[in-house]
């Protein structure tokens, strides 16, 4: 990985899918990983920033931090009955702290066509580090 710019990608992990974010930052890197778990139910682009929902969440350091926020996402989707496509994150207290935003809307079926729904982010694979200068957060979610 050699480029600093934004993006997510999912990677094979049997039943289940991998989810890893990558940024210049470990908290653009947690933006893109939150995406990438959009793209698992969605496309995000399809998904329209219509309402703003913050999320908050603390954990021990980076790694389960990544694990909370993924799982804060997956919770509001769940309750919220929504998809989000853009996010924002924040990370503080020598990351330890997150707090952030999802940009979204409500499920609509016939445009979103959901694929599956994401049920919990794992600690399998769970990685947050910088490599090559750029950072990179990763972990594995059930479905």
């Amino acid at each position: 990985m050699n480029s600093t710019v934004p993006r997510w990608e999912h990677f094979e992990h049997g039943s289940d899918i991998g989810v890893r974010g990558v940024g210049a930052t470990p908290a653009a890197a947690f933006e893109q990983a939150a995406a990438g778990l959009t793209a698992v139910c969605t496309d995000p682009a399809s998904v329209r920033g219509t309402s703003e929902v913050p999320i908050v969440c603390d954990a021990s350091g980076l790694e389960p931090l990544l694990v909370a926020w993924l799982d804060a996402v997956i919770y509001e989707m769940a309750v919220r009955r929504m998809l989000f496509g853009r996010f924002e994150a924040r990370i503080e207290g020598g990351g330890t702290h997150l707090s952030g935003r999802a940009f979204g809307e409500p499920v609509d079926i016939a445009r979103h066509a959901p694929a599956v729904e994401a049920k919990g982010a794992t600690f399998s694979m769970l990685s947050v580090a910088e490599q090559a200068g750029i950072w990179v957060a990763q972990c594995v979610v059930d479905v």
